[in-house]
């Protein structure tokens, strides 16, 4: 029997910032397409902003924040609330991983 491969994927801020957008969107009961004339941005771009697909600048994170009538400054908490507590699952599930698979890249 082999063993599989595993490789821990890399956290990407532009996933964690479409995510916690997408939420807070969603909380509000709010569409793209609301959200995107307010924030005067295609709405094709605000989903891959959504998505992760799109590094957003922050120019375009200030529009889709007042869109949302949200501070960026508690997007960015968001954001940062969920680097800490991936960060940490990381650090606890990648030794773990390491030790059952001698093939887990480092």
């Amino acid at each position: 029997m082999q063993q599989e491969m595993t490789t821990v994927r890399p956290m990407l801020v532009r996933e964690l910032i479409g995510e916690s957008l997408r939420e807070e969107r969603r909380s509000q009961g709010r569409t793209l397409r609301e959200v995107s004339s307010g924030a005067r941005v295609s709405l094709g771009y605000l989903s891959e902003v959504e998505r992760g697909q799109k590094e957003a600048s922050s120019e375009l994170l200030a529009a889709i924040c007042g869109a949302l009538e949200v501070p960026l400054s508690g997007v960015l908490r968001t954001v940062s609330d969920k680097m800490v507590a991936e960060e940490k699952l990381q650090t606890t599930i990648l030794p773990i991983r390491r030790r059952m698979s001698p093939f887990v890249a480092a």
